[in-house]
């Protein structure tokens, strides 16, 4: 098994003394549920006695980011699968309240900006011992600024592919997907399983559902926990992949009230008519997974730091308050806050290209709009004309 061997003796000490893992702050309504896990075909380790691993899934509202925190009588081990939206704060926040100094391992899972978003603050602020991406690119602001945040650190770089494993103290990672990259960055999401002890998570990013079949049909996929691709929308989560994985618990991303319809009925019918109990941030708020290697307990309804809400609830307020914004100039688009459904009210920006819009935002300018495929000078000279779309 490849090893991904990170030295930080000056860090030991630190880490045996640091204070608890658990989130520093808890909303009144903490709702905590214990699970067993199933059977797998996993061996605990031999001879070792775990400590607890615990598993967040930040409420970053439409977005993505889990942290892995556990440790050993070595030192503690952190790891980071996606970095939220880049319009938040919350992945700092919520790693900052929970004392953490160094990071690992952070792994992106593809660059679009709702999974890359903050990664840059991350690499700012936080000493990270190695990066993992795909190797897709977008020419968007927010991944170029990240790429350089990563360049001007002393963190690792590695790009894995479908087969390989790692391991990062107790931590076995096996990366599922992709085998190659071609360009397409959702597509292309870098999907792993993670194994500690007993307990086995997926995490696929917005892996789709071609993907979730080469992903069953190349390897055992059989896991407790999945977080489900794309945040729970249908272009994720096939059937056959939710049979193959069995999870006892599925997790989604996802911002409350989003334009997307996220997590979709048909998944959400899916996972429910499989008798797999469904978590996600946009009515539950931060949830906490910790085991031992065998068991499992759930916590929900985690507040993030400093706020005192949900990243779902802030970032509702942060579309109310744009929203207010826009009702003082009601011909005005702002196509770098706007929703997919006001987007949609610019000449020449259909479903297909609003996607791609999101993707790539944050625009300097209108001119910009030409990254989108389709969107050549006559099309950006009939949205200047029309007036609706702005940048504020």
């Amino acid at each position: 098994m490849k090893r991904l061997t990170i030295i930080l003796a000056f860090f030991i000490f630190s880490f045996i003394t640091a204070c608890d893992e658990m989130p520093t702050e808890k909303s009144s309504n903490s709702d905590e549920t214990p699970v067993t896990t199933k059977d797998k075909d996993t061996t605990t380790i031999a001879g070792e006695n775990l400590e607890e691993l615990s598993v967040h899934f930040i409420d970053v509202g439409q977005g993505d980011a889990t942290l892995f925190r556990y440790h050993t009588t070595e030192g503690k081990y952190t790891i980071l699968f996606d970095t939220g939206d880049w319009r938040g704060t919350e992945v700092t926040s919520y790693l900052n309240a929970n004392e953490v100094d160094f990071i690992d391992l952070v792994i992106v899972s593809h660059p679009d900006a709702d999974h890359i978003g903050q990664l840059a603050q991350v690499m700012q602020n936080f000493e990270v011992g190695e990066v993992w991406m795909s190797g897709n690119e977008s020419t968007s602001q927010t991944f170029q600024q990240a790429v350089e945040a990563v360049l001007a650190s002393d963190a690792d770089y590695y790009e894995p592919r479908a087969g390989e494993d790692f391991s990062i103290g107790p931590m076995d990672i096996q990366i599922l997907y992709p085998e190659s990259i071609s360009g397409k960055t959702n597509e292309e999401s870098i999907s792993a399983l993670f194994t500690y002890g007993n307990v086995k998570f997926v995490l696929t990013g917005d892996a789709g559902r071609g993907e979730e079949t080469y992903m069953r049909n190349t390897f055992n996929v059989a896991a407790d926990v999945l977080h489900l691709g794309h945040h729970g929308s249908k272009t994720s989560s096939d059937p056959a992949f939710l049979d193959a994985v069995s999870p006892k618990i599925a997790v989604y991303s996802a911002g409350t009230d989003n334009s997307y319809d996220h997590p979709s009925p048909e998944v959400v019918t899916a996972v429910e008519e499989r008798e797999i109990e469904l978590y996600g941030t946009d009515k539950h708020g931060t949830i906490l997974l910790t085991t031992n290697g065998t068991d499992i307990q759930i916590n929900t309804n985690i507040t993030t730091p400093e706020s005192g809400t949900t990243g779902s609830e802030q970032m509702s307020q942060n579309d109310e308050n744009g929203d207010t914004e826009q009702d003082t100039n009601s011909s005005c688009v702002n196509i770098n806050e706007a929703t997919a459904e006001e987007l949609q009210q610019i000449i020449h920006i259909g479903p297909e290209r609003t996607q791609d819009l999101v993707e790539l935002r944050p625009f300097q300018s209108i001119d910009d709009l030409t990254q989108i495929d389709g969107i050549g000078p006559a099309r950006i000279a009939d949205i200047q004309s029309e007036g609706i779309a702005c940048i504020q």
